[in-house]
């Protein structure tokens, strides 16, 4: 599996429940969705590798360290002189407020991929490739995106996570988001998104018309989270299961679409069926929200499968 994309340190509060402004104390966590997605795959036995880049940085030896700790490759993850690696803050309110701060200026490292430093031939012989909204967002990311997609030939399973985060478009750029989002779903199997990014990447946010809109794009799978409503996944061969939301104490929520994605890209290979992919992922996403971190709260299968079995 190859993720292509964002990569940065995540920086939040040992403190839940107390604005960013009285925070004291902080703890350094590997973040980036595209980052989490593979580590949370690692997790779970997968062969794991991840395309992007950092600053030229102490941050950034971090971040490559943290990547091999967590068996994920990071041959493809060099640094970028002049540019610092790119740190995010949070806020914790349980159970639903997590605001996040992104420093990514002048100019995030990840978003310098070039379509020519792409190792096109590990892209297409990848099991999954997992590609975000985001590497739309400026080029040269853009078209590295959209060619590593286009290379994969519509092969299973090229991903395209539609990660809508608009504090990381350029004002200039967003009004033309929705037709790069059409761009790159031309070229995937799968779609992944919340009601927001599907909205964002289709106009419709009803959870049947947004799956609906995905695979009138091009994807073969639409999997549409609805947060505490739970996910929707609907295939074009006719199959739509939803798995409702596995309950949880809540502690932080920002990590749990990543475990969803990792834990999804899991089932997937392993060819279960599709609810069974679906449920297993879910679980993955709820029990990352009970904990502070993200890539380090990543789970393995053996707590799934306890989670799933109604352990506590």
């Amino acid at each position: 599996m190859i993720a292509l994309g964002r990569l940065g340190v995540d920086l939040y509060p040992l403190r839940t429940g107390v604005p960013l402004a009285e925070v004291e104390t902080f703890g350094k966590f590997l973040g980036g969705s595209p980052a989490n997605v593979v580590v949370a795959a690692a997790r779970l036995g997968r062969r794991t590798a991840l395309v992007s880049r950092t600053g030229e940085d102490p941050f950034g030896d971090y971040l490559r360290a943290e990547l091999e700790k967590f068996g994920v490759d990071a041959r493809w993850v060099p640094a970028v002189p002049g540019l610092p690696t790119p740190v995010t803050f949070c806020e914790i309110f349980p159970p639903d407020d997590f605001p996040l701060y992104f420093y990514r200026r002048p100019e995030a490292p990840d978003l310098r991929i070039t379509a020519d430093a792409l190792d096109l031939d590990a892209i297409g012989a990848a099991r999954v490739l997992w590609a975000t909204g985001t590497g739309l967002s400026a080029e040269p990311s853009r078209t590295a995106t959209l060619t590593a997609l286009a290379h994969r030939r519509r092969a299973a399973h090229t991903v395209l996570d539609l990660d809508w985060r608009p504090m990381l478009w350029d004002e200039a750029e967003r009004p033309d988001a929705r037709a790069h989002y059409a761009a790159a779903l031309a070229h995937a199997t799968v779609a992944v998104g919340n009601l927001a990014e599907c909205e964002q990447a289709t106009g419709e946010r009803e959870p049947e018309a947004a799956a609906d809109a995905l695979l009138a794009a091009g994807a073969t799978l639409a999997v549409v989270k609805q947060g505490p409503d739970g996910v929707l996944a609907a295939h074009r061969d006719g199959t739509r299961v939803t798995a409702p939301p596995v309950p949880v104490e809540v502690v932080n929520g920002l990590g749990a679409g990543d475990a969803f994605g990792g834990a999804l890209c899991h089932g997937l290979l392993a060819g279960w069926p599709l609810a069974d992919t679906i449920g297993y992922a879910n679980a993955a996403g709820a029990l990352v929200a009970g904990r502070l971190a993200c890539s380090s709260a990543m789970p393995r299968a053996e707590e799934i499968e306890a989670l799933l079995g109604g352990a506590e």
